[in-house]
């Protein structure tokens, strides 16, 4: 006789969202983890089929049409690499030339060009497990590229890179979507990724859409506060500066928040110099999971009765 009884649930990765993405837009994909993301990413490419609905990419249904689905897009997982661990990298992109059935001249035009944007030259013959984060993550952009497809979906392509790196990957996301006109999905953490690149973005949060627009009018919307972060010389000095909280101090660092429309960063910084010896600063915004949570709470007191 059994002991225990095993009580199940079911938990929609996504429920009932619903998006358009014009050709050319470069929009933002974003939410906390679990929030359906990965899995927006996987149905749009066709790697899994969801349980109802319909979804269409290129007038084409991804998971019926695969074949000539994928011959038209790019996917680049931050997390995992889509390259041959144990081949060189160039030999990883002459499997992928194979697979698409790129002719010659048009993937030695397209290879040239990606080598030269995102800097290869020295990783081609090297062994894609003796790559960086940051190497391999050039590599996997340029391997998701080789067949010029229209449209790119990127899920975490800065995840662990340093700041470098980082901003190479962006500028050639931007010099992408802006000069080649590939339209593109873009799924990250980092918000500066998404400022950096987006003026659209959609919040998804439990499986839900919450909001689909300017990323401005979200901050806008749901947290316009920013973060001035200040290293002080001196370990106990301290800052009181009107229109401008200190939310936390841990030894010389201060973290102050503030509303860019009371006051300006520049502003704010000028009078903490003129008060206090300052080594660093700098200015950043709440983090992501911090934005996706006051939107989600919003929401819900908009949706409880008075």
């Amino acid at each position: 006789m059994a002991l225990f009884l095993r009580k199940y649930s079911t938990q929609a990765a996504l429920d009932g969202i619903s998006f358009h993405i014009n050709e050319g837009e470069l929009v933002g994909y974003i939410g906390p983890n679990g929030a359906g993301k990965s899995t927006t990413v996987k149905i749009l490419s066709g790697i899994l089929v969801p349980d109802n609905g319909y979804v269409q990419v290129l007038g084409k249904v991804p998971w019926k049409n695969r074949l000539e689905h994928v011959r038209e897009i790019g996917v680049v997982f931050g997390q995992r690499t889509q390259l041959w661990w144990d081949l060189q990298t160039i030999e990883s992109f002459e499997l992928y030339k194979a697979i698409y059935v790129i002719p010659e001249q048009k993937y030695n035009q397209v290879l040239k060009t990606l080598i030269d944007t995102l800097d290869l030259a020295d990783l081609l013959h090297i062994p894609v497990r003796q790559l960086s984060l940051g190497q391999r993550m050039r590599c996997d952009l340029a391997a998701s590229l080789l067949h010029s497809p229209k449209i790119l979906f990127l899920d975490e392509p800065t995840i662990g890179l340093d700041a470098v790196n980082k901003l190479a990957v962006r500028d050639f996301i931007r010099h992408l979507n802006q000069e080649q006109k590939v339209t593109i999905l873009l799924t990250t953490h980092d918000m500066d990724d998404i400022e950096a690149l987006c003026q659209r973005v959609i919040v998804l949060n439990e499986g839900k859409v919450y909001f689909d627009g300017a990323l401005t009018d979200l901050r806008k919307k749901v947290l316009p506060e920013r973060r001035l972060v200040v290293d002080l010389l001196k370990e106990h000095d301290r800052i009181a500066e009107k229109n401008a909280d200190v939310i936390k101090q841990e030894g010389h660092r201060v973290w102050l928040q503030f509303n860019p429309m009371i006051i300006s960063a520049p502003e704010l910084i000028a009078r903490i110099t003129a008060k206090h010896a300052v080594s660093d600063l700098f200015v950043e915004n709440p983090p992501i999971e911090e934005l996706i949570a006051n939107l989600y709470w919003n929401q819900n007191r908009s949706t409880t009765p008075p």
